[in-house]
């Protein structure tokens, strides 16, 4: 039997180093909504909660950072979970207002096929965030 899903969302967790850092680009440059914060339930760290569209994104971090880094660089520069994507009406200006906060552009806007347009931006732990643009 396969899993009966109840929410028409999906929640993603990225564990940071810096959560300043990182609820700076999520909350502040992409304004998600921030939902709460709590300690991990595990202990040793604490879980912010953001809302995006009908998703969570749990920013996650430890009291002791972690040693591993996500590799950065393209989408496809290792296995695993590599990339978020997030749907938006203004690529172009929010692209060019992440890249003018000094937030690394790893892709500019570009048409992938009629009627859709991506971006690509590094968080501030390195995972690309793609941004998709549906026209029309």
């Amino acid at each position: 039997m396969t899993p009966a899903i109840t929410d028409a969302g999906l929640d993603l967790g990225i564990v940071v180093a810096d959560a300043d850092a990182a609820l700076a680009f999520y909350r502040d440059a992409l304004g998600l909504e921030l939902l709460g914060s709590n300690p991990l339930p595990t202990g040793g760290g604490t879980m912010h909660r953001l809302r995006c569209g009908a998703s969570t994104l749990k920013i996650v971090a430890p009291d002791t950072p972690p040693d591993g880094r996500a590799p950065g660089g393209t989408l496809f520069a290792a296995t695993g979970l590599r990339y978020l994507t997030i749907s938006v009406t203004n690529i172009d200006e929010a692209v060019a207002a992440l890249a003018a906060a000094g937030h690394p552009v790893v892709r500019e806007p570009v048409d992938i096929v009629p009627g859709a347009r991506i971006a690509i931006v590094s968080d501030p732990e390195g995972n690309p965030v793609e941004f998709l643009q549906m026209q029309g």
